[in-house]
């Protein structure tokens, strides 16, 4: 299975304007991934469209405590 990657920033920007369907969605469907035996994968992208992996979350547990500190913020 491949990695599902999380674009950091557009993370930030929903919890910005609360956009909490936008990251519904995101997380639940990390969670398929992770249940199906892939990887979550953190990412940041640059302004000069360079990106970065700077986590990666292989169970649920480890994820969660990600998901709940992004919703902490709202």
């Amino acid at each position: 299975m491949e990695d599902y990657i999380i674009n950091v920033g557009k993370v930030e920007e929903w919890q910005m304007i609360r956009d909490i369907p936008s990251l519904d969605e995101t997380f639940q469907r990390a969670k398929r991934v992770l249940v199906g035996g892939g990887t979550v994968v953190l990412e940041r992208v640059q302004g000069d469209g360079t990106s970065y992996r700077f986590d990666e979350f292989t169970n649920l547990e480890d994820f969660e405590a990600y998901r709940r500190n992004v919703y902490k913020y709202l």
